[in-house]
């Protein structure tokens, strides 16, 4: 053992004694830090004019996007329910038209110039029909729209049923002494 060794041991209990005052140490150290230590500027953002005015144009755009998201949402849904009565129309009138035209074909009494003289006047209101649906997709006043379609429609089957009675009416005549069941 060297004599520095020696003379810790020798001597113990008087290092013990003196015992570290350590929120006096510690204040030392903090006044220490705080000469050393440059004070930095603390620029706080919120405060800017340039972050508030970008803020604001934040918070616009969203309010704007959520609106927006809002409307589109109603009118698909509004354009879903058009769109499922369309088909109901569609089906029901298409079905009906597409018998009494298959009646008209099937009719011997026409010849078939009044057959495509017929089903020509019957294209032209199909023409009709297809001009409605594209009105009726850029959303143009929907009720009144959906109105001319089932017109249209009803005006086919008019047609048709009036041709119908004309080819019956002159069968009834033509074949007093037959009797048509």
């Amino acid at each position: 053992m060297d004599k520095f060794e020696k003379y810790i041991k020798e001597n113990k209990g008087a290092f013990d004694v003196h015992k570290a005052n350590k929120d006096k140490l510690w204040a030392n150290i903090e006044s220490g830090l705080e000469k050393q230590a440059p004070k930095r500027k603390v620029i706080r953002l919120w405060n800017r004019t340039v972050f508030k005015v970008a803020a604001s144009i934040l918070l616009a755009l969203g309010v704007f996007t959520l609106a927006n998201h809002m409307i589109t949402n109603s009118n698909s849904h509004e354009n879903q329910f058009i769109s499922q009565e369309l088909q109901d129309i569609d089906s029901h009138y298409n079905g009906l038209v597409a018998y009494q035209v298959k009646l008209i074909n099937n009719t011997p009494k026409l010849t078939a110039s009044q057959k495509k003289d017929f089903l020509s006047f019957m294209d032209d209101l199909d023409n009709e029909y297809d001009l409605l649906i594209e009105e009726l997709k850029k959303n143009i006043d929907n009720e009144r729209v959906l109105e001319a379609i089932v017109i249209n429609y009803k005006k086919r089957i008019e047609l048709i049923e009036n041709l119908l009675k004309q080819i019956n009416s002159s069968k009834i005549t033509n074949d007093e002494d037959v009797y048509i069941l």
